[in-house]
């Protein structure tokens, strides 16, 4: 039994050491890796920097009462167009109690007053037609009794104001609220019956309705750090919108922040543009989202290759690429560089273009086909 079982593992030996040497020569046999090449071509390369953002009015102005109250009637919509001086909003006044009453304590005053130097005037006046009193004199008790007069009418006024919100209104007045500018109301933030608060140096007050100019846009977008050096004010902008990506909008450069803001790690700059809206036959809305291409250089006809050629030298980060010279033998080619644009680059010395470059991505040779035994 031992020696059938000693036999066996021979046999086993035999089989395992055949296998391995048939493998080896076999994969010694196997063709090596070939490599594609290609040619430099002749390309336009544009430099481009995208700056992010959006297409926004020129000019958006909030319109603020100028008194407290509760918004009675809205008389307009988002998206109407509206002239200088039309009526938007209506406010009913609700006045201060304290306030109210401060200035009816006013009044009650001014009437006293005005009572006193009523007496005063007239007793005076028959004495200065009698002769008794000097001229001087009566013209300061009649001036007392004339600014007495209008003290009256002044409280009355802040009175009337305080309880109706208007001069010449009643308990029961409203105020107008109205369009400072001519164009589009854009966003109207408060409904009938919201309580809405007065503009003034403590407080922005209550913004009742955005109105801006649609035929007045300008592109507001962000360039990187990297990229904000190379920009020039007047420089052509062509606006990509990702609501209409079939139009395309130009523009100017007009403005490029002096202070960058970070974000997410990164220093952004804010960039603006006039846009030209004559550029485009659909409407555009405040707020579409946007990319503006600036070129900030072109060469044309140039000879290039693809980026993805390129090798780059370990100690010198020395460009260079591999030409063939022989049956899949391939030798370096230090290469200058002019500009790219992310995917070709400008060949300025080096190569020719009848130069084969070899292409990185290995490929196994495609075996022939056997024809079919007849």
């Amino acid at each position: 039994m031992n020696k059938y079982l000693k036999f066996s593992l021979i046999a086993v030996l035999i089989v395992a050491v055949l296998g391995a040497a048939a493998w080896i020569i076999k994969s010694n046999s196997a063709p090596p890796v070939t490599f594609k090449t290609t040619s430099p071509t002749k390309e336009t390369i544009i430099n481009k920097v995208v700056a992010t953002g959006k297409v926004i009015p020129k000019e958006e102005v909030l319109i603020k009462p100028q008194i407290s109250g509760i918004i009675d009637k809205i008389l307009v919509e988002e998206g109407d167009k509206i002239k200088s001086g039309d009526l938007i909003a209506i406010i009913k006044v609700v006045p201060n109690e304290q306030s109210l009453m401060s200035a009816r304590g006013r009044v009650s005053n001014a009437e006293i007053a005005l009572r006193n130097a009523k007496i005063e005037y007239e007793r005076n006046k028959t004495l200065f037609e009698r002769g008794v009193v000097a001229n001087q004199d009566f013209l300061d008790i009649e001036l007392r009794y004339n600014q007495a007069q209008q003290e009256l009418k002044n409280a009355k006024v802040d009175y009337q104001i305080i309880s109706s919100g208007s001069a010449g209104g009643s308990a029961t007045a409203n105020t107008n609220i109205r369009a400072t500018i001519s164009g589009t109301i854009l966003e109207i933030p408060v409904e009938e019956g919201f309580q809405v608060i007065q503009a003034n140096n403590f407080n922005d007050g209550t913004t009742i309705a955005t109105i801006a100019d649609m035929n007045r846009m300008i592109f507001e977008g962000k360039v990187d750090e990297a990229e904000v050096g190379k920009l020039k004010l007047g420089m052509p902008l062509e606006i990509s919108l990702g609501a209409l990506q079939e139009e395309t909008l130009k523009a100017d450069l007009k403005f490029v922040a002096p202070k960058g803001i970070e974000d997410q790690g990164a220093v952004q700059f804010k960039v603006e543009g006039d846009v030209a809206l004559d550029s485009i036959s659909s409407f555009i809305r405040a707020g579409y989202s946007a990319n503006a291409s600036i070129e900030l250089d072109r060469k044309e006809d140039v000879l290039a290759i693809k980026e993805a050629l390129l090798q780059f030298e370990k100690d010198s980060e020395e460009p260079y690429v591999e030409i063939l010279i022989g049956e899949q033998e391939f030798e370096k080619r230090k290469v200058e560089l002019g500009i790219s644009d992310g995917i070709n680059v400008e060949i300025l010395s080096g190569l020719e273009e009848n130069d084969k470059i070899k292409i990185w991505n290995k490929l196994e040779p495609i075996e022939e086909n056997t024809e079919n035994d007849a």
